[in-house]
């Protein structure tokens, strides 16, 4: 007996929130200024991303726009946002 299954593609407008209450993210944001290799040092430094990670975060900024790069309470991220705009990046905490 085959039975075919309904439809179960999701809505492309569905977006799932894995923050937990109080938890908040930095939101790295494209821009036509600073080089990949400016924003994966950035993210090293600032948000002690490993080598891997920070490039796959510069490359979703890259073609996506933007990417959420770190998470967590606001006292830990509103230095790290500073940081990063100190360093010429757009960023901002959400």
């Amino acid at each position: 007996m085959n039975q075919e299954l309904p439809n179960t593609k999701p809505k492309e407008d569905f977006e799932v929130s894995t923050l937990i209450d109080n938890e908040h993210e930095i939101i790295l944001y494209n821009d036509d200024v600073n080089t990949f290799e400016h924003v994966i040092e950035c993210l090293i430094t600032i948000c002690s991303h490993s080598a891997l990670q920070a490039e796959q975060c510069a490359y979703l900024v890259h073609y996506s726009g933007r990417c959420a790069v770190k998470s967590g309470s606001l006292d830990e991220l509103v230095p790290k946002c500073s940081a990063l705009l100190e360093e010429g990046l757009s960023a901002e905490v959400v």
